[in-house]
């Protein structure tokens, strides 16, 4: 284990704590996991035993005009059920011996983790003198705004850092990341300064101090109509009996299924009777049994009268003693100038083993101790980076301790699939032609492309019938025409049949035409017009 930092950290110590019985013990080892050939860390190996150990600084240190940096690593190899990993930062005293350290050893400040139960703590607490009396009191800052679980069940080498500066600042870091910040004189419990005024310990309410804002009016009575002996309820007396309501018959009668067990004892069971069912005669009645009215509310229910309630006349307000000035009151605006520190120690109590520490350091610069946490801890994190396990294995391991997490990672597996077969996967479409062709509807895709070759059929249909017309006119044979006319519409046709010889509406229309004679030329164009939008 490596201690170093601007006052140079001696060799540590094992001291035995003569107050307690139980003294753990401490090795020197590697990492259980995540090993970095050749480092090695001091390990707490006992459970439930007190542990000691300690080392003197090489020179005192003075809280002055710089900074008081401290730094350390902790690793729970074995998780932590209910103990602590805090440093303590002994204070200069003349009687300090560090043979002798235990929990009553005086300290400047004491950082660093602590658990037991569900409670998760980053302690950082000094001990402020008070410049009149000269008693030491512990102030508490506040906790860390972050859940600090992970740092205590991850089994990975953490980085834990105070950084307290000279204008009474102070940042505290796990893995060079800040969980909490503050002022030593705003924000510790108790505050580094009493007020300036106390409550006056000898003063004391008088005995005719009056606090009850409110008071029932002395001047009511209760109206001479007041009947605070009527019932809340009385029975209701509208309400009649039903009919057909068989006042003769039980709600419920013996079972006449039923039959007594033949183990049945008398002397032992008593009497055997059978079980109890609803009396089938009561299911087509409204009810079964002796009538009785229903109850209901009493109009002429007051309850116990009681007085209205008024202001009081003599009312003074809640009673507070009065103020008195504070004689233990002081000032202190520079609460940074500490004790000195002599020694750095660790004193724990622990119900778990194989808490490892490493490369602690105290010093004054930032950058120093960076370093140092690059030169160490990133290392480590390096290492326990490298051998984590992939994506994969690491839903294992969570779903290995929470087992519900299998139908999530299912539910999460199956649902996206489930989407792109529903939206991506090609569905089969119907040919709409093929279908067609079963039948002589016209394809809903081609209807109006059909439309419009018949309308430039009638305007041509038109334009021969007038043609015909004037030829007929022209000729004067009715006959003649008649037949000419008949053999030039016969010509079309053969001509509009070989030109849509493949289309089946096309012969029909011929068959049309030929079915109905000659006939006149509008008569053959609705003919015509009818056998197309067939």
């Amino acid at each position: 284990m490596l201690l170093r930092g601007v006052f140079v950290v001696m060799q540590l110590n094992v001291h035995d704590i003569h107050v307690f019985n139980n003294v753990g013990k401490w090795a020197v080892e590697e990492l259980m996991e995540n090993t970095v050939p050749g480092d090695k860390g001091l390990v707490l190996k006992s459970k439930a035993k007190h542990h000691a150990i300690s080392a003197p600084l090489k020179k005192p240190f003075l809280f002055k005009a710089e900074p008081l940096i401290i730094q350390y690593e902790v690793n729970f190899q074995a998780g932590i059920d209910c103990g602590g990993a805090y440093l303590k930062l002994l204070s200069h005293t003349d009687d300090l011996k560090l043979e002798n350290f235990f929990d009553k050893t005086p300290y400047s400040i004491m950082f660093g983790p602590d658990k037991c139960g569900e409670d998760y703590k980053l302690h950082f607490i000094f001990r402020h003198k008070n410049p009149i009396t000269g008693d030491y009191e512990e102030k508490h800052a506040k906790r860390p705004d972050v859940d600090l679980k992970k740092f205590f069940t991850d089994k990975i080498t953490h980085l834990y850092t105070l950084v307290l500066n000279p204008d009474n600042s102070f940042e505290m870091l796990i893995d060079q990341t800040i969980v909490s910040k503050g002022n030593l004189l705003e924000d510790m419990t108790p505050p580094v300064n009493p007020p300036k005024e106390i409550d006056d310990p000898n003063d004391r309410k008088p005995e005719d101090w009056d606090e009850r804002p409110k008071i029932s009016d002395p001047d009511a009575q209760k109206p001479e109509d007041w009947d605070e002996d009527a019932p809340a309820k009385i029975v209701d007396p509208d309400a009649v009996k039903p009919e057909g309501w068989l006042d003769d018959e039980a709600e419920y009668v013996p079972d006449p299924s039923a039959e007594k067990p033949e183990d049945w004892d008398e002397e032992m069971d008593g009497e055997w009777e059978a079980p109890q069912i609803p009396n089938p005669k009561c299911e087509t009645a409204p009810g079964c049994g002796v009538w009785e009215p229903p109850m209901m509310n009493n109009p002429s229910y007051k309850g116990k009268w009681k007085p209205l309630m008024i202001d009081n006349p003599n009312y003074q307000g809640v009673w507070n003693p009065r103020k008195i000035a504070n004689p233990n009151y002081f000032q202190d605006l520079e609460p940074y100038r500490m004790t000195p520190i002599i020694a750095v120690g660790l004193e724990l109590w622990s119900m778990s083993s194989d808490i490892l520490f490493d490369n602690f350091i105290i010093c004054t610069e930032k950058e120093v101790s960076d370093q140092w946490a690059a030169d160490g801890w990133k290392l480590k994190k390096m290492v326990a980076t490298a051998n984590e396990p992939g994506v994969l294995g690491q839903l294992t391991i969570a779903a290995e301790e929470r087992p519900w997490l299998w139908i999530i990672y299912i539910l999460t597996a199956v649902l996206p699939l489930g989407l792109i077969v529903l939206f991506c996967w090609p569905s089969k479409k119907t040919d709409d032609a093929a279908a067609y062709k079963k039948t002589d509807a016209v394809q809903p895709d081609v209807r109006e492309e059909l439309n419009q070759e018949d309308e430039q059929e009638d305007v041509i249909d038109k334009k021969e019938c007038n043609l015909a017309k004037e030829d007929e006119k022209a000729s004067g044979d009715d006959e003649n025409i008649g037949e000419g006319s008949q053999e030039e519409d016969d010509d079309e046709e053969e001509d509009e049949e070989g030109s849509k010889s493949k289309s089946a509406s096309e012969d029909e229309m011929k068959e049309a035409d030929e079915g109905a004679g000659s006939g006149d030329c509008p008569t053959k164009l609705i003919r015509k017009k009818k056998v197309r939008k067939e």
